[in-house]
């Protein structure tokens, strides 16, 4: 099955590549990898924002780390020209848990990405990662991720 069928398989839509907001851009390809700037999590609706440990709970969290995951397809399928079937493999996630200093389940918010990556990419999507907590993050999201990708 495709990526573009396994993401409709699971209702997803992916959106535009989000624009940069500061002085960077979106993705950088070297070689054959191509390195994702990180995305914040956001919906339809606008940034998720709040704090692990004291604002949302693991589930919300790991929700917001999907849709960081989507954001990180949309930048995927920019570098790719369009063809996400170019992808050879997810190399590593690196995500950011805006948490309280108690909070110890950052890996268990960063997996709603990992297994998004997993069912949409299948063994393309199996990947080396870190689960970091910050103690803010930009605009106050509650999760930021950045990726490697390899490509074709």
């Amino acid at each position: 099955m495709s990526i573009e069928a396994r993401l409709k398989a699971l209702g997803v839509t992916l959106p535009e590549a989000p624009a940069p907001v500061a002085n960077y851009v979106g993705f950088v390809q070297s070689g054959t990898l191509v390195y994702v700037s990180g995305q914040i999590s956001a919906d339809e609706n606008g940034p998720i924002k709040g704090k692990l440990g004291s604002d949302l709970s693991v589930e919300q969290g790991a929700n917001a780390a999907r849709r960081c995951a989507i954001s990180l397809l949309s930048q995927a399928k920019a570098a790719c020209g369009g063809d996400l079937n170019r992808i050879i493999r997810l190399v590593k996630l690196t995500g950011f848990v805006n948490s309280t200093p108690d909070f110890t389940d950052q890996p268990k918010v960063i997996n709603g990405a990992s297994d998004f990556m997993v069912e949409v990419l299948g063994d393309k999507g199996r990947h080396a990662r870190a689960a970091v907590s910050s103690n803010s993050l930009p605009l106050g999201v509650a999760v930021e991720i950045d990726a490697i990708f390899e490509i074709a």
